[in-house]
């Protein structure tokens, strides 16, 4: 009861009016974002980071939670009228939601996403109030070597679970500590890779880099690829039908449960659930045939365990200080550059400020359904913006945002530096979560194994005698050797058949 107290004078907190226009600014610009292909909503934070320095933390962390779920509604729209996914949480949408405005039912796929996408995430609000302070609780038991072991698992858990190879994955990983590595000590205070530049005595800051990362480099990989205008024909009719919805309560119910807990698992993605969903709701159905061909529950089950992980995946960054992808990672350095530490004392410390952000995810849905039906007019035209446009914008956008952090132009400069990197990296297919990860845990990571050998007189068995640490450590070192295990497996049998021929 004290939970459902807690959650109640949360949403009284974020319904506070600055709270609520940031809140609304935050869903509009998320949905804007998941409807334009391209930016998405790592891009967008990261264009908004230096805004931290002059907003107040509450208001401006309710607007950052509001840009993360509102792609995910936004990202459906994209799918389902043009084939084009807004978000990767969104590709397998195309598959039925496309067929379905094709086959003049945009309108009630398009609804019953939003309902579904409403329910899935609402329900994921109340089960995030209920575990993460219980994960807060196991977490009060944690010393320096336990945040060393699970700061090194989530690092490999995305590591692991990255799209690309792992090789690479690892390697900007290990990129983004180097960097996390240049400038001060943040023990001793003496320069570290400064190579005698006054610029990077201050080290590399996150802000620049992820804006170029994401803001910058997106623009780039646009322009190759010659994006241009997108056009979309009328939609009418969008809310399902009585048929529709019978067809689409199990999907949203199985949906909701299967994205909560893929949500709040450390390293998996919001990508996994909607791809988990389609599959599970492919099996159980009476007419599997029907799939890919405009079966309402491929966009109902996909699109509602999208939001629920969406809003459970905040479980590991509040309750744990893990961060596990690209958006988390910017929302942890967002709450650092307030002086809020995300992790087991958070929810203790900053209670006002937790119970505040869920209240503002439930009043968030709730702003999302409103806006979705009624602006998809305002969506499609949108769409029809040509990107010429829109990209010089961002640009000009990426600079300012870099120079306002310290009014430095040496963070312009590392801006259009990452910005080039980013566009290469995707290129070689080399993905930036990894790296903005390292950026962010590495400095974390290192103070903590200092803290760990100064507790145990450099002795690095404190990692392994403490039952915690151990097991997050066991788990680290399985992701990182399980593949090597199984390339020797498929060695040694490619080597039989070989041998057999």
């Amino acid at each position: 009861m004290d939970t459902l107290n807690f959650l109640l004078q949360g949403t009284l907190t974020a319904a506070a009016p600055l709270n609520l226009l940031y809140g609304f600014a935050g869903v509009l610009l998320g949905t804007l974002v998941g409807v334009l292909p391209g930016l998405g909503p790592a891009g967008a934070i990261a264009l908004l980071l230096p805004l931290a320095l002059h907003a107040p933390p509450l208001a401006y962390l309710i607007m950052l939670f509001g840009i993360t779920y509102g792609a995910q509604y936004g990202g459906s729209t994209t799918s389902i009228l043009v084939n084009i996914p807004g978000e990767a949480s969104s590709v397998i949408t195309c598959l039925d939601g496309y067929a379905m405005a094709r086959q003049g039912r945009a309108g009630p796929a398009l609804g019953i996403a939003a309902f579904g996408s409403f329910i899935g995430g609402t329900l994921a609000i109340f089960g995030l109030a209920f575990l993460a302070p219980a994960l807060a609780e196991l977490g009060l038991r944690f010393g320096p070597p336990e945040y060393a072991a699970l700061m090194l698992f989530g690092l490999t858990a995305l590591v692991y679970l990255a799209h690309g190879a792992m090789d690479k994955a690892l390697l900007m990983a290990l990129f983004g500590a180097v960097l996390a590595s240049i400038g001060l000590d943040p023990l001793t205070g003496a320069p570290r890779f400064t190579f005698d530049i006054l610029v990077l005595r201050d080290g590399v800051g996150l802000t620049p880099v992820v804006i170029g990362l994401f803001g910058v480099a997106e623009v780039l990989l646009n322009l190759e690829a010659k994006a241009g205008e997108v056009f979309q024909n009328k939609v009418r009719g969008l809310l399902p039908t009585a048929q529709d919805w019978r067809d689409s309560a199990g999907p949203i119910a199985r949906g909701t449960l299967l994205g909560f807990f893929i949500g709040a698992i450390p390293g998996l993605n919001v990508v996994i659930a909607t791809f988990a969903s389609y599959a599970i709701e492919k099996k159980v159905s009476r007419y599997p045939e029907k799939f890919g061909k405009g079966a309402i529950e491929g966009v109902a089950g996909p699109e509602t365990a999208n939001n629920a992980a969406s809003c459970s995946g905040w479980i590991p960054l509040l309750s744990l200080g893990l961060p596990t992808g690209s958006v988390t990672s910017l929302i942890f350095g967002a709450l650092m550059i307030h002086g809020l530490a995300p992790g087991p004392l958070f929810i203790k410390n900053s209670p006002e400020v937790f119970w505040g952000l869920l209240g503002s995810m439930v009043i968030g849905n709730a702003m999302l359904l409103i806006l979705n039906l009624p602006l998809i007019g305002l969506w499609i035209r949108v769409l029809r913006m040509p990107y010429f446009f829109l990209f010089p914008l961002i640009i000009q956008f990426s600079i300012i945002g870099a120079f306002t952090v310290s009014g430095n132009v040496g963070d312009v400069a590392i801006t259009i530096i990452f910005g080039l990197v980013g566009f290469l990296m995707r290129k070689f297919a080399y993905e930036p979560a990894p790296m903005v990860l390292g950026l962010v845990i590495g400095p974390l990571l290192e103070t903590a194994i200092r803290r760990s050998l100064i507790m145990s007189r450099g002795s690095f068995a404190v990692f392994f005698n403490r039952p915690i640490a151990a097991t997050f450590m066991a788990l680290a070192l399985f992701m990182l050797l399980s593949p090597l295990l199984t390339h020797r497996r498929l060695g040694h049998e490619i080597l039989e058949k070989l041998e057999e021929n």
